[in-house]
């Protein structure tokens, strides 16, 4: 039996495409009409991705953190850099506690954004007495 997120289907990226999160390289950024077939026009700034055939709306606060990611507010340049993104059900819309897709720096294994060192330490090693020596 399919899973009711996949009765409903989309022709933009949905929280069933980014669960778990998703790494994504950006190929361009156009303006698309989001509207439903036969109702009036509403346009709205999309993310086409090299992994996916259906491209990402993005809004305002992920414009602002995919600038902050790539370092480049003009979208002419993001073509080729990475995102990870993920839905987070912390996010609200019109008052509501909705959930949505956030976009985030790729990390590596070890947690630092791609291309940085892990910053944390690893604690330190309490010496050994000589009662803990086992010979």
């Amino acid at each position: 039996m399919p899973n009711i997120s996949e009765l409903k289907e989309s022709k933009f990226i949905t929280r069933a495409d980014v669960e778990p999160p998703a790494l994504f390289t950006i190929v361009g950024c156009e303006k698309m009409n989001v509207a439903k077939e036969g109702m009036k026009p509403e346009y709205r700034w999309a993310l086409h991705l090299q992994e996916s055939e259906k491209p990402f709306i993005v809004n305002r606060t992920n414009q602002l953190a995919i600038a902050e990611i790539t370092k480049l507010d003009n979208t002419d340049d993001w073509p080729g850099h990475k995102i990870v993104l993920y839905f987070d059900p912390n996010v609200s819309y019109a008052g509501k506690l909705t959930g949505g897709i956030r976009a985030r720096k790729p990390q590596n294994r070890a947690g630092a954004p791609i291309g940085q060192r892990p910053t944390a330490t690893p604690p330190p090693v309490a010496p050994l007495a000589d009662q803990d020596v086992p010979f």
